[in-house]
């Protein structure tokens, strides 16, 4: 890993165990499959909502918000920092819910240490001192792929790619802001109570997704709520209980194949089967490749007759 910042997948285990190793307590993330105000309730407490969501490169920044209004005032009094690097916008966006939650989320010393030193700084400093955080990034780093190609850290996006950024949503002092470290101070989309967060943010995310062609839907949402095991013991649900219990040793392992380079492995696997081959003679050999490519062309033609080309 370089000493930059790496590519973060918006995945429900890589946030969970992310701010988990960061030393919050009792959080995890959960994966919003549509915009329903219903199911994200029955999360709850929602703490907040992370959106992924494509980033239109070439498109001029705008003085005020396409939707809502700034509100410098919140930028000041509350935990808002500037984005100043390249890629940590996944980890910014859930750092801009947690440090605002410090009333009903425990965000561990290491945090609240961070929040302490950078808060009577303006947002730009503190999007640098969470840039050079080597707590902060040496936990992100360690969730992104492992990758044998060139660090992308060092590489900025052209406008021709598909770019894609992190924001939150969150609701605090009695207003829903927008929690975005690209803009120039929090956007508030209007009043809203804790209670009341699922029933307001599903608009303002309905508005911003409208704001796409309808053929764009590489959007991914996620909710940081309460830890649901917490609830299912509360409830005495056990089935629950097991089912959360799956779900974390499955996030462990993904989050463990993420570490790893197989491409390696892989063309060693692939050198020692064609070696073999190999050894067994030329006839043999040719037989093999032979079977592979009608194996192959049989699987083609079978997916074309079901697609109808």
């Amino acid at each position: 890993m370089s000493v930059g910042w790496n590519t973060i997948e918006s995945d429900a285990g890589v946030f969970t165990y992310l701010i988990n190793n960061l030393g919050v307590k009792d959080v995890q993330f959960e994966e919003l499959v549509s915009l329903d105000a219903t199911f994200l309730r029955q999360r709850g407490p929602v703490y907040g909502v992370i959106f992924l969501f494509k980033y239109p490169t070439g498109e001029a920044r705008h003085e005020t918000p396409l939707d809502g209004t700034f509100d410098y005032e919140a930028a000041e009094n509350r935990f808002f920092a500037a984005q100043t690097i390249q890629n940590a916008c996944g980890t910014q966006a859930l750092l801009s819910v947690v440090l605002n939650k410090e009333d009903s989320i425990d965000i561990g010393p290491k945090l609240q240490e961070f929040k302490d030193f950078t808060g009577a700084f303006p947002a730009d400093l503190r999007g640098e001192a969470l840039s050079n955080s080597e707590l902060i990034r040496d936990v992100h780093n360690s969730f992104a792929r492992a990758s044998p190609f060139a660090e992308e850290a060092q590489r900025l996006a052209t406008e021709e790619e598909d770019v894609y950024h992190f924001i939150a949503y969150t609701a605090m002092d009695g207003s829903l802001y927008e929690l975005d470290g690209l803009q120039a101070a929090p956007i508030s989309h209007g009043s809203c109570e804790a209670e009341e967060f699922a029933d307001k943010v599903i608009p303002v995310l309905q508005r911003r997704i409208e704001r796409y062609p309808a053929q764009e839907i590489r959007f991914n949402l996620m909710a940081m709520v309460r830890d649901l095991r917490i609830r299912a013991r509360e409830m005495g649900d056990q089935e629950w209980l097991y089912q959360e219990e799956q779900k974390r040793n499955a996030w462990q392992w993904e989050n463990a194949l993420r570490r790893h380079n197989f491409i390696g492995f892989t063309g060693e696997v692939l050198k020692g089967v064609v070696g073999s081959k190999v050894d067994q003679g030329r006839k043999k050999y040719s037989e093999w490749i032979a079977d592979a490519e009608a194996k192959t062309k049989k699987r083609f033609n079978e997916r074309r007759k079901v697609s109808g080309g």
